[in-house]
């Protein structure tokens, strides 16, 4: 057998069997080692796809031999495997952080459990990517939600349990949504093959039932991205779950639900239909300008620096979906070049407010005065990621703005221009808010046998934060992947 040919097969199958079996072996170091050689198996696995796909282009993988459309197809493209490489390399560096940090976040009986979870949500987030079937990709969605909200419950703090239930009300709501568009499109076609119904679909856009699951669709898969304003459920995800699930979570989840969105418009739908045949575009510009300044804005005023980066994000899921609503390579790539950049950049933030609670037991702006004179790396690691989200030259977040930007110019939209730089203000306000406590306020009296973080919390979250860096000097890689999956999107030559 030629283990080559099965590596789509085995990208899902290596974190998902490895979930029971943390479980059943009822040790915190057996479990912690299997699902991390699963995990970093899964990441090597990706990066061979990557290169695979590079040469000799998409690859289709039948399930059971049956061949598509009539067995369930794994499919490995441009956009698939850059964030199959994304999620499976986030997982790979939150998972040897997450050893140290839930010592302290997560009661040690549940140990074992919060390894099993997290196998189940990688393996979950890893099948929406590269699933070439309607109801499967509903399927891995919900195995990776279901997981989310245990893994958000874990936390000691019990605003954790309201929070895991408020995205359970929320996920549910748009599972059933995206159940109820998916049985539409069957309904039509009598497929459920991604590229099958494409084909299907070409003839049916303006008939009922597809402008109904569409519908449907876009709702679901909105609520599950968090884009404004069905965000509700994240501010509260983020802030009370453990910092290792609120890292991955933040650097993982929204960024896949941004994924499923593009794969049904523009290969489901067609770019035809959703564009040109609907006033898609206007409604998505409106919501992402929506989104970029009332979260900005709300960010500013919160206390708590998880629940002020955690509507942050969704400030950046506006810039997302704004690169979508140009209808263009420039604007696609803009939006692919900014979900990977976002989920380092977020996710390092976050691995680093895990190190801070770590040192002082919190992340309130009145209890991180004075924090740069005690834990200075962790500090400067913070503002470096912060500098990503405001969009300065030399971060990632910078490269991701200056396509946004060209994407506005190519469409004569100077306003638009300046409402990205104006958005970006409002970045640096909410920035300069921790830059404030943390660099010109007094040290706390109980900060005074505080240290540096533990090297176990602090390479990870460095390793992220050096990736933000990296992604903003050197683009072959972001804005490469990120163009060949827009043109492929569009169907127009790279």
């Amino acid at each position: 057998m030629n283990v080559a040919e099965h590596l789509p097969a085995l990208q899902i199958v290596l974190p998902l069997a490895s979930a029971p079996l943390a479980v059943l072996l009822r040790d915190r170091l057996a479990a912690f080692v299997l699902v991390l050689a699963a995990t970093w198996a899964a990441f090597a696995i990706s990066i061979l796809l990557w290169l695979q796909v590079g040469e000799t282009g998409p690859m289709s993988y039948a399930i059971g031999s049956w061949p598509p459309p009539w067995g369930i197809e794994y499919r490995v493209d441009a956009l698939s495997s850059l964030l199959l490489m994304l999620v499976s390399g986030i997982a790979a560096v939150v998972l040897p952080y997450s050893r140290s940090s839930i010592e302290r976040e997560i009661r040690p009986e549940k140990h074992t459990l919060f390894y099993a979870l997290f196998a189940l949500c990688l393996s979950g987030l890893l099948g929406i990517t590269i699933t070439g079937d309607a109801f499967n990709l509903f399927v891995f969605l919900e195995i990776s939600s279901l997981s989310s909200y245990a893994l958000i419950a874990l936390g000691k703090d019990r605003r954790s349990l309201t929070a895991s239930y408020q995205y359970l009300i929320m996920g549910t709501i748009g599972a059933t949504f995206i159940v109820i568009g998916v049985g539409l499109l069957y309904l039509k076609t009598g497929t459920l093959n991604l590229a099958d119904l494409g084909v299907r679909l070409q003839a049916m856009t303006s008939h009922r039932p597809v402008l109904a699951a569409l519908a449907f669709l876009t709702v679901g898969i909105s609520l599950k991205l968090a884009m404004f304003p069905l965000h509700q459920w994240l501010p509260n995800a983020y802030a009370y779950a453990p910092s290792a699930v609120s890292a991955f979570l933040a650097a993982t989840a929204t960024k896949v639900s941004v994924y499923a969105l593009l794969r049904f418009y523009f290969s489901v739908f067609g770019e035809t239909a959703i564009f040109q045949r609907l006033p898609m575009e206007d409604l998505m510009l409106v919501l992402a300008l929506a989104g970029m300044f009332v979260a900005s804005t709300v960010a500013i005023f919160q206390d708590n620096l998880k629940r002020l980066f955690a509507y942050s994000s969704v400030a950046q899921i506006g810039y997302i979906v704004l690169g979508i609503s140009f209808d263009s390579v420039t604007g696609l790539t803009a939006t692919i070049v900014h979900l990977v950049n976002h989920a380092v950049t977020k996710g390092g933030l976050f691995l680093l407010l895990g190190a801070v609670i770590a040192g002082i037991g919190g992340v309130t702006l009145a209890r991180a005065h004075g924090l740069a004179r005690v834990m200075p790396l962790t500090s400067f690691g913070i503002v470096l990621c912060g500098l990503s989200l405001i969009g300065v030259p030399g971060t990632a977040g910078f490269v991701s703005k200056w396509y946004l930007i060209l994407a506005a110019l190519e469409k004569g939209q100077w306003w638009l221009v300046f409402l990205i730089v104006l958005s970006s203000l409002l970045a640096v306000a909410y920035v300069w808010r921790f830059v404030e406590v943390a660099y010109f306020r007094a040290p706390r009296a109980d900060l005074a046998g505080v240290r540096e973080a533990p090297l176990a919390l602090a390479i990870p979250a460095w390793i992220l934060v050096g990736a933000t860096l990296w992604f903003g000097v050197d683009t072959s890689l972001t804005v490469g992947s990120a163009s060949r999956a827009a043109a492929q999107l569009l169907g127009v030559a790279p």
